[in-house]
């Protein structure tokens, strides 16, 4: 399903509405991701009732996306287990449109939850980043560069 200009428009303002309804925390002025109605900013791939996919703004590969909750918040574990669902649900569906424009080898699926470990906005992102045969010398990642040396779960020191 392409997404018309009318449709993202229409969950443009849906986004913003969501963060207005049940209480939840309110759109934030200066957050990209509450401010889904500038189409400069966000390439809408699909969507749900909570949840939109956009194209990542400074993509990794080819066809990298990040799946954003409608309602303004900021850690992954804030999200309830239906909103977990329907992310993965959607991340799925975007997974699919991905294989067929792209046929990357494999995906690296992530979120920086919180400043330590590298988000830089505050409004939840998971990233789904297509990866292919070659497109790093080690695609392990850097998450193994934090702990240099300890490589067993016996070698963690518990904090004091």
């Amino acid at each position: 399903m392409t997404v018309t200009e009318r449709e993202k428009r229409g969950v443009m303002r849906q986004s913003v509405e969501a963060n207005r309804d049940q209480g939840r925390p309110r759109a934030q002025a200066d957050c990209l991701f509450c401010n889904l109605d500038d189409s400069s900013l966000n390439d809408i791939m699909t969507y749900s009732e909570n949840f939109v996919v956009r194209r990542d703004n400074f993509p990794s590969s080819r066809g990298h996306v990040e799946v954003v909750p409608r309602r303004h918040v900021e850690s992954f574990f804030d999200l309830t287990a239906a909103e977990v669902a329907e992310a993965f649900e959607l991340m799925q569906e975007a997974r699919k449109k991905i294989d067929d424009a792209f046929g990357p080898a494999a995906y690296t699926i992530g979120v920086n939850d919180g400043t330590a470990a590298g988000r830089t906005i505050d409004h939840l992102h998971i990233h789904l980043i297509p990866r292919y045969e070659g497109d790093v010398e080690d695609p392990r990642g850097g998450i193994r560069q934090i702990l240099p040396g300890v490589h067993h779960p016996d070698d963690w020191a518990p904090r004091s």
